[in-house]
């Protein structure tokens, strides 16, 4: 690894990941409200809260498999150094992805956890452009009094691809980065795209 790589990472690393790590609980606890995390480093190539989240999230224990648009020398020195998470180059042994949208049209090959241990599936970290301009959509389920209108920019067959997936209570929890913001979607949560699947 060439020291050259390596860039700053929290400047208070426990407090900083504990912070990031319930802000991490809040989004999946209240899926489809934006969070914003203040105290955020830069990473060239990863957004502020995609990096924040890795840092606060991943650790010996959680292998990581990048999308070819994250595989670079950069990203993958500095996720190694600083959160010391192994770096997988196969889907099935990831316990965290690092995708952007074009990546969601095949989430084929993560572990969805199992009926015994849902919890050991794949958690999926999304870095999108923003968090808005695309078709509204309305979330419900729990932690959801009603439902949220979330327009992630995202085509519809990213949808279909995540229903495919789910199997409650197996599934994949997503992080939705942009910026300095994140927005939580746990396997729990229903997305409809049509007024008649609102029903």
């Amino acid at each position: 690894m060439s020291a050259q790589l390596l860039q700053p990472a929290f400047t208070d690393p426990v407090l900083d990941a504990q912070r990031g790590f319930r802000a991490a609980l809040k989004a999946l606890a209240g899926p489809g409200l934006p969070h914003t995390l203040h105290a955020t480093p830069s990473l060239e190539g990863l957004a502020p809260a995609t990096y924040a989240l890795c840092l606060a999230l991943l650790d010996i224990d959680t292998p990581l498999w990048l999308s070819p648009s994250f595989d670079t020398p950069t990203i993958r020195a500095n996720l190694a150094f600083h959160c010391g998470c192994p770096l997988t180059p196969h889907r099935e042994t990831a316990r965290f992805a690092l995708l952007g949208a074009e990546d969601l049209l095949d989430l084929s090959g993560f572990d969805h956890g199992n009926d015994r241990y849902p919890d050991q599936s794949c958690t999926l970290l999304v870095q999108l452009p923003n968090l808005d301009g695309g078709a509204g959509l309305a979330w419900r389920g729990p932690g959801i009094e009603t439902e949220h209108q979330v327009s992630l920019p995202l085509a519809d067959g990213v949808w279909r691809e995540r229903e495919r997936r789910n199997e409650f209570p197996r599934g994949l929890d997503l992080f939705f980065t942009a910026g300095h913001d994140f927005i939580g979607l746990p396997r729990s949560t229903r997305v409809a795209r049509t007024a008649q699947e609102r029903v």
